[in-house]
């Protein structure tokens, strides 16, 4: 489910929020005053061919200065420019907070980031793989992830759970738009290495037509880490990235194509109004 935006704190003109309302999907997931999320589509840039519009990578072969003026749309919609990442596959989360100088130069290598301070913008970008975004129900953390199924079998969810050093059956988390369990096909070897960390893990895959291989659930692989980590709250999981070309961006569809976002942060509590 998604909802219509509502005037997000003192600043938020109409138009930003409009185009937030029209280009993003701002999910519904119980979370606290102060703490906002979304989601872009590929609506609302100016990027042309396979990376129409609103391509925010930079690294996929799209015009660099076509990218800028994209994220600088975005960028208007935020309290600040977004901590991006490298993303490599991995575990690692970064804390916005304490690792402030890491995002001085480039983006770190990671694929997580977290913070407790009003206006850090934490995202993750994806065009198949699963975005992640958790909070606390007092508000105080927030944290973005990327989880693609290398990155969900190296432990990433929990990682990120454990760094946020809360309780955590008082996390919530909601899955961004990703590949559905009926496109995602997989070979043997990634069940197996699902399964042998979890033979629950089987659930979330089925026999594809094609000898040997497998069709993998995103969301549900998700959804189990996250429970065996004590989040018991998960929202979303009915975005399908390669099912929707005009809305979403998918590299296994489309092989050269955008990247979208995911985001969250808290907002400052003297100016929380909340969508």
């Amino acid at each position: 489910m998604t909802r219509r935006l509502r005037r997000g704190g003192e600043g938020m003109r109409d138009d930003h929020a409009g185009w937030l309302a029209t280009n993003c999907i701002i999910p519904q997931w119980e979370a606290p005053p102060g703490v906002h999320a979304l989601f872009t589509t590929r609506g609302g840039g100016f990027s042309q061919g396979v990376y129409a519009s609103l391509n925010l990578g930079l690294h996929v072969g799209d015009d660099p200065a076509v990218v800028h003026r994209n994220r600088g749309v975005l960028r208007r919609c935020l309290p600040a420019e977004p901590r991006w990442l490298e993303q490599v596959h991995g575990n690692r989360v970064l804390d916005a907070d304490l690792d402030e100088a890491a995002f001085v130069e480039a983006p770190p290598p990671a694929d997580g980031v977290l913070s407790r301070r009003a206006g850090v913008v934490c995202g993750v970008m994806t065009a198949d793989c699963l975005p992640v975004l958790l909070c606390d129900d007092a508000g105080t953390v927030v944290a973005a992830v990327h989880a693609g199924w290398r990155g969900l079998a190296e432990g990433v969810l929990e990682t990120a759970v454990v760094a946020m050093a809360v309780e955590p059956r008082g996390i919530r988390a909601v899955l961004g738009p990703a590949i559905g369990p009926t496109a995602f096909e997989v070979g043997g070897e990634v069940r197996d290495r699902f399964i042998d960390a979890d033979p629950a893990a089987a659930e979330a895959f089925v026999a594809s037509r094609n000898d040997a291989k497998w069709m993998a659930d995103l969301f549900a692989l998700a959804r189990r880490r996250l429970e065996c980590a004590g989040v018991e709250r998960v929202f979303g999981g009915q975005w399908c990235t390669h099912a929707d070309p005009s809305r979403f961006f998918s590299y296994r569809r489309d092989g050269a194509t955008g990247r979208m976002a995911a985001l969250v942060w808290l907002e400052a509590k003297a100016t929380r109004s909340g969508y």
